[in-house]
């Protein structure tokens, strides 16, 4: 199936609500940083404003994922919208309330939306056919990539050239254009009875090792993005070139997005495809570190961004295979959390170690300790895949193991042999 089968009304209408509803998310730490600025402390109040706002999403997206009624999401995704509609409004009118205040407003912010990305990446791949999962995902990785490269320079020039306060209302706006766009929407997508409970949080638990192998992925991208202008002065090299060459990896990851989608199924089962491209992702970030060549990080940085999103894009294609269609978006919100918690690590990783060690060295102990994740991550993919029974699979013309099979045979499997423990699923 090509990208120009997806061009129907409802996909269009599902971009415009991504779009809507992820740019503020985008924006939100920066324009955090640059709204209380100019106070004293400036800097440090608005990285702690940040972090709380990325602390709501973390906590909140399993719990909110978790409690998503698959056929009736749309009520709860625009209650999740409005609340961060309305965190990010009152940031923007009350820029100089009391540090205790901004913080909760930010805390509001993150954890209203924080279920949104995993509804409607279950809504997506329910709007499609199942031989065109690959490619819908791959647009909504090409979205995201795209709208994180941009987010950075439109909340600069907007804080700068307008007002300090006025990327937080404009993404107020939009969380609250996303409300109106739900209604163009299915109200949810359809599933299977859905689970409750200890048998949800069982189900979810069961994945660990693919959101494992998403908090590393996370980990190199914090220290690409954290401690690159760090290197660039170790180097002699000018730091204003760490914006370009972070925009160049957003660009790569964009393109190995589409890419990625071009096939229908690529060979080996995605926990094999997850592994090697977080590997190779790794490969390319310790390049960074040893290079000493402004060409040559930009040419390492690109070919490790153009690995990074079909890395992402394996992991969620893991989890389709690994959990039952009323467990997904749960299941998605879950790896929000994780690759989330992955970033905040490596952030804290790169923090930590700047105060003691060169760049180089800081980035490549980051390096190692996404080796040692993806090394857990493989072990525990092996104790899933034997856990799992074997079934043929489903989809004439595609071979076993490639990304392209729908898993229902393997979820028709997987809920003959749990049944005993668990209720039936949504």
């Amino acid at each position: 199936m090509s990208y120009r089968e997806l061009a129907t009304r409802s996909v269009l209408a599902w971009s415009a609500v991504m779009v809507t509803g992820r740019l503020p998310v985008a924006m939100a730490p920066l324009a955090l940083v640059f709204l209380v600025r100019e106070r004293p402390g400036g800097y440090t109040l608005g990285a702690a404003l940040a972090a709380v706002y990325v602390l709501g999403e973390i906590l909140a997206a399993p719990v909110l994922g978790m409690r998503l009624n698959a056929e009736r999401a749309r009520p709860q995704l625009v209650a999740g919208l409005a609340v961060g509609a309305a965190g990010f409004t009152g940031l923007g009118l009350a820029p100089g309330a009391h540090p205790v205040v901004l913080a909760a407003l930010a805390l509001v912010a993150g954890t209203g939306p924080a279920a949104v990305p995993g509804a409607l990446r279950a809504l997506l791949t329910s709007l499609v056919p199942e031989r065109a999962v690959n490619q819908a995902m791959s647009v909504e990785s090409m979205t995201t990539f795209l709208l994180w490269a941009a987010a950075p320079a439109l909340t600069t020039g907007l804080a700068l050239g307008v007002g300090p306060a006025v990327p937080l209302l404009l993404q107020g706006l939009l969380t609250g254009l996303s409300v109106a766009g739900l209604r163009l929407l299915p109200a949810g997508w359809s599933a299977e009875a859905q689970e409750k409970g200890a048998s949800m949080r069982r189900t979810l638990l069961r994945a660990w090792p693919v959101y494992v192998l998403g908090a590393a992925g996370l980990t190199l991208l914090a220290l690409a993005e954290l401690i690159l202008p760090a290197l660039l002065e170790q180097r002699g090299i000018g730091i204003g070139w760490a914006g370009p060459l972070l925009a160049g990896f957003s660009i790569g990851s964009a393109v190995g997005a589409f890419l990625y989608g071009l096939r229908e199924g690529w060979p080996g089962p995605p926990a094999v495809q997850s592994m090697v491209l977080v590997l190779g992702v790794a490969a390319g970030v310790a390049l960074v570190a040893v290079l000493p060549w402004t060409a040559a990080i930009a040419v390492a940085l690109v070919a490790a961004g153009l690995l990074q999103a079909p890395a992402s894009l394996t992991r969620n294609l893991q989890l389709r295979q690994v959990l039952p269609p009323g467990a997904l978006a749960a299941g998605y919100s879950v790896m929000y959390a994780a690759v989330g918690a992955g970033y905040a690590a490596g952030g804290s990783l790169a923090g930590g170690l700047l105060e003691v060690v060169a760049p180089s060295t800081a980035i490549l102990c980051g390096v190692g300790l996404t080796a040692l994740l993806t090394a857990i991550g493989a072990v525990g993919e092996r104790r899933l895949s034997r856990r799992t029974p074997d079934v043929p699979e489903v989809r004439a013309g595609v071979a076993p193991g490639a990304v392209g099979v729908a898993p229902g045979a393997q979820v028709a499997a997987d809920a003959a042999a749990e049944a005993p423990e668990r209720n039936v699923r949504r």
